[in-house]
């Protein structure tokens, strides 16, 4: 689960490294975020001289959570971190 402050790896390589949650995308009151969610990110650690720059606000889809996620069929995914892949306002990734 994905909440305001909570600090999220990298998953592309967008030259982002560490991000950090400020808001989650959807219902206006909702507090958590899950795998396949929208969030608002700022951008905590990035390569130098690169077009993503620490402290610029970028949308992030959630890819991987710590919290485990149950399946309707019993599977349990679990993650050994938190994070998340950095798009752009159409949905398309800014990485590959």
């Amino acid at each position: 689960m994905i909440q305001s402050q909570t600090h999220l790896n990298v998953a592309d390589d967008s030259r982002a490294r560490e991000l950090m949650c400020i808001r989650i995308i959807g219902v206006s009151n909702r507090r958590y975020a899950h795998i396949g969610d929208v969030i608002v990110v700022v951008i905590k650690g990035a390569v130098p001289n690169m077009p993503l720059e620490i402290s610029e606000v970028v949308r992030a889809v959630v890819v991987h959570t710590c919290k485990e996620h149950i399946l309707d069929n019993g599977m349990i995914i679990r993650y050994d971190d938190n994070a998340a892949v950095v798009i752009d306002h159409e949905g398309n990734p800014k990485g590959t």
